[in-house]
């Protein structure tokens, strides 16, 4: 049973006051789970699309916090039944343990998407309104855009930008001090942009290809091995 209208607008409050606690690109120490595809060393989850008896299992494998630290790379409505059950359930495990759950935004955390795949159609049928999408598609502008484990591994739900030369360019940026950084994730996911490139763009996979082109998807961009390279090679001169 889901729980109510105003419980679902308490519980994004509360997340909303944490998220703004935290940078651009979150500090997730080691070690930790990141959920990519199922599992791996340091299992990384990503995209699990309202698939909620596998985000079910993913913790039974893997373990229940506290013991485990989870990563988790954004995608977690539209496309499957469950969207609600999923994204509420991860929202609440990370206000109960905040330094333990981890979540970026992913491409889908957005109002235009939401309304194409799924998400908007779940919320209406399950509480006969708009409003609990509201709260939640409203709490999407406040989570993470990218992770940083350990000082060294780069995490995305998408990928890069030809418009970032440098990861300071979005890692200090909060709501509480607006002139540190020019990008801004407090916002529905912009159609063009860094903030867009972040959320939608992948790494081209064709040997030999470099530098930058358009994406078929229509929104970020398409990176060569030689665009992650610069930007590994800037990282280092940051310190």
């Amino acid at each position: 049973m889901l729980i109510s209208e105003l419980e679902v607008k308490e519980v994004c409050d509360k997340a909303k006051e944490l998220f703004l606690k935290e940078d651009n690109i979150s500090v997730v120490h080691t070690p930790v789970t990141v959920i990519l595809s199922f599992f791996c060393e340091e299992q990384i989850c990503g995209d699990i699309h309202g698939q909620f008896y596998d985000l079910k299992k993913l913790f039974e494998v893997g373990h229940d916090c506290p013991e485990t630290n989870y990563l988790f790379l954004g995608d977690f409505v539209d496309r499957g039944y469950f969207s609600l059950e999923t994204v509420l359930y991860v929202i609440l495990l990370k206000l109960r343990y905040p330094d333990r759950i981890h979540i970026i935004r992913g491409n889908h955390e957005s109002r235009q998407i939401t309304q194409v795949y799924g998400f908007y159609e779940e919320c209406l049928r399950k509480y006969q309104s708009s409003v609990v999408w509201g709260y939640l598609t409203d709490l999407f502008d406040y989570i993470p855009i990218g992770a940083l484990i350990g000082n060294s591994i780069l995490c995305l739900h998408g990928g890069l930008s030809p418009l970032i030369s440098s990861l300071s360019q979005v890692l200090l940026f909060t709501s509480i001090h607006p002139k540190i950084s020019s990008l801004n994730r407090f916002q529905e996911v912009p159609h063009e942009g860094a903030m867009c490139d972040l959320l939608w763009s992948d790494p081209e996979e064709r040997p030999g290809w470099e530098g930058w082109n358009e994406s078929p998807r229509g929104a970020g961009c398409l990176f060569g091995m030689d665009q992650v390279l610069k930007v590994m090679e800037r990282r280092g001169g940051e310190g």
